[in-house]
C-alpha cells in the first residue's frame, strides 16, 4: 500500500509557513539524520508535499548491538552538512539511541544544534510529546526492538513523559535490516493480542520500520490513536518550523497537529 499524503489547505498560506516569491510557493527545508542502515525514512519522509523538502545524513553505528546509538562523531558532522545545506530544524530518528542514556537527548541534541546552529530534536523526544499532546497517558507498545530495549523505552517514557505503558510486545527483528524488510501486519496483529479499553494509544517505535501507511488503518481498527516514529517526528519537525496546517492520510496526530 503507497498513499500519497497532503495538507488540507496549502502549506504556506499564512506567511509564517512559507515564503513565496511571485506565484512560486518557495520550499522550506528540514533534515534527518538516519543510521547507515535504515531504508525507510527517505521513502516515507519523501512523499510530502512538494514544498516540504526533507534532506538526510547517514550515520555510522557506535555500538555492538542492532539498537545501539551511532558515532557521535557522524551525529556532529552530517549536522555541520544539513547546516550548511540552511535546513530549518533537524531530527535525529533513531529512537533506540535516546534509551541507552539518561543524558543522551540533551547532550545530543545540544551537539547537533552547536554543530548545524538551527533547532533539533529526536524522535524518541517526538514519541513522548505527541503522547502528552494528544493527552494519551497510557499506551500499549509493539516494535521490533528486543525485550532489554523495550524494557530500556518504557522506563524512558515513564520517568520523562509520565506515560505509564500498560502492554508491550516485541516483535522480534534481529538486526536493522530485518526490520527494514518487517511486513506491518505483524504489529497490527501484536495490537490485537495486547489492546484493551483502559489504553489510551498504540505506539509503534522504529524509525526503519515502514507503518506510515497503516496508521489511519489501525486507528479505525482499535478506535485510538496510532503513533510511529517517523509519524511524530515529522509532527515535531512541522511544529519547530512553525508549520501547523494538518496533514491527512497519517493519522490522528497529523490531521489535528496538536501543540506539544
Amino acid at each position: 500500500m503507497l498513499a500519497a499524503w497532503h495538507v488540507d489547505e496549502d502549506v504556506g498560506r499564512e506567511e509564517n509557513a512559507c515564503a513565496r516569491l511571485g506565484g512560486y510557493v518557495m520550499p522550506r527545508h528540514f533534515g534527518i539524520l538516519v543510521p547507515s542502515t535504515n531504508t525507510t525514512c527517505e521513502i516515507e519522509f519523501c512523499r510530502l508535499p512538494a514544498n516540504l523538502q526533507v534532506h538526510t545524513g547517514r550515520l555510522g553505528k557506535g555500538g555492538n548491538t542492532p539498537f545501539s546509538p551511532s558515532l557521535d562523531a557522524d551525529v556532529a558532522y552530517q549536522s555541520k552538512l544539513l547546516g550548511d545545506a540552511r535546513v530549518e530544524v533537524i531530527a535525529l530518528a533513531q529512537t533506540s539511541a535516546s534509551l541507552f542514556a539518561d543524558d543522551y537527548d540533551d547532550v545530543t541534541v545540544k551537539r547537533m544544534t552547536e554543530a548545524s546552529g538551527v533547532p533539533s530534536l529526536t524522535s524518541a523526544q517526538a514519541i513522548g510529546r505527541a503522547l502528552r499532546a494528544l493527552g494519551t497517558l497510557r499506551i500499549a507498545m509493539a516494535t521490533p526492538y528486543s525485550q532489554d530495549v523495550i524494557a530500556r523505552a518504557k522506563h524512558y517514557y515513564e520517568t520523562k513523559y509520565g506515560i505509564t505503558v500498560v502492554a508491550t510486545e516485541s516483535l522480534g527483528a534481529t538486526n536493522s535490516y530485518a526490520i527494514g524488510k518487517m511486513d506491518a501486519g505483524v504489529a497490527q496483529a501484536a495490537f490485537s493480542r495486547i489492546d484493551r479499553s483502559d489504553i489510551d494509544a498504540l505506539i509503534v517505535p522504529g524509525g526503519n520500520f515502514p507503518t506510515m501507511d497503516w496508521i489511519t488503518v489501525w486507528e479505525r481498527q482499535f478506535g485510538k490513536p496510532v503513533i510511529t516514529t517517523n509519524q511524530a517526528t515529522l509532527w515535531a519537525v512541522l511544529l519547530a518550523m512553525r508549520i501547523d496546517k494538518p496533514l491527512s492520510g497519517i493519522g490522528r496526530l497529523l490531521a489535528q497537529m496538536p501543540e506539544g
